[in-house]
């Protein structure tokens, strides 16, 4: 199975954080810059998302709609139960962190390349992760201000006031302004998606620069840690049967039915972190953690399963399948964005 580069990257910022963590006026600039970053990271979300492929897309809202639920309530749900774990199998502060891994909005790229690889409905996968994303923005902060309350690290108006100015308004003002720099942003995607990666990692340096200062790795020990992947194994396979035969009894059509595999089941790093970082402060790190490790894990599943759906006989025009296909194809038009 494959190990994501970048996830060695992360490992490696993760790694410098805890030999040099980042201390007074040093921390204080990385907290400035990584603020920064995110603000551009969301800009650039928003410059990219074609508003007319997002109007399109609300066409297949049956789709869109199931996406949604299983990001924003299946996972929450799956989340509480973990509750009854603590503290044989999660400390209090792991099981926060999973909890609010199962709030946050679903990725966009890595769903969209699977459901290529395994010959899925391509403009509904971007225009889900699309949606979730956006949603997310507004959906995370608000249920972990309602499931996490207080103990999450300071949730608050200000807190969602903070979440609002950093990410939404940023994004709205790419989707502003994507009508002049729209080109240019598709023209350098190579170049933009550094300035994406070099974001996280400025995030992640950040986070668990604070973590070391505050002392609170000493809470974790590689039994906690065992536990906690072997929690996330269980979550990720039950997404991925709920999404896969729920889909099926749903009544979607096989390419349907792998978009909503791969949406449905994942979780965004990319989202979650800056998100963490505004939301739980010195505590981010360990917030983290849970959804550093979900991340790799779902990239490496969600692999071998692709390539088996991409081995799958093609299905015959006859049926009911292939008519919801054609239904989808109406739906979502043929742009892939």
């Amino acid at each position: 199975m494959p190990i994501d580069p970048y996830i060695l990257l992360l490992l490696a910022t993760v790694g410098v954080a805890a030999l040099f963590p980042a201390r007074g006026t040093v921390a204080d600039v990385a907290s400035g810059a990584s603020t920064a970053a995110i603000a551009l990271l969301f800009f650039l979300y928003g410059a990219r998302l074609s508003t007319r492929e997002a109007l399109d897309g609300l066409r297949h809202w049956r789709l869109h709609v199931t996406v949604l639920a299983c990001t924003f309530v299946v996972f929450p749900l799956l989340g509480l139960a973990a509750r009854g774990l603590v503290p044989v199998i999660l400390t209090h502060p792991l099981y926060q962190g999973l909890l609010f891994l199962t709030l946050v909005p679903s990725t966009v790229q890595s769903s969209i390349a699977f459901t290529s690889m395994a010959r899925g409905n391509v403009p509904a996968a971007i225009c889900a992760g699309s949606f979730s994303s956006l949603v997310g923005i507004i959906a995370t902060p608000l249920l972990a201000a309602s499931l996490l309350g207080g103990s999450g690290g300071g949730f608050s108006a200000d807190s969602l006031l903070k979440i609002v100015l950093q990410l939404l308004v940023p994004f709205l003002a790419g989707q502003l302004l994507r009508r002049w720099i729209g080109r240019f942003v598709t023209r350098h995607k190579k170049v933009l998606a550094l300035v994406d990666r070099g974001s996280i990692l400025l995030v992640v340096y950040t986070a668990f620069s604070q973590g070391m200062v505050q002392g609170i790795w000493h809470q974790v020990s590689p039994l906690r840690l065992g536990g906690l992947l072997v929690v996330e194994a269980v979550i990720l396979a039950a997404m991925l049967l709920l999404t896969w035969y729920g889909g099926k009894a749903l009544g979607f059509g096989r390419e349907d039915r792998i978009t909503l595999q791969f949406a449905g089941s994942k979780k965004s790093l990319a989202a979650g972190l800056p998100m963490a970082s505004v939301l739980f402060g010195p505590q981010a790190s360990l917030a983290v953690l849970p959804l550093m490790l979900f991340h790799q894990m779902q990239l490496m599943v969600c692999a071998v399963i692709a390539k088996r759906r991409s081995r799958d006989p093609r299905p015959e025009v006859t049926g009911p399948e292939p008519a919801a296909a054609s239904r989808t194809a109406v739906g979502t038009g043929t742009r892939s964005g």
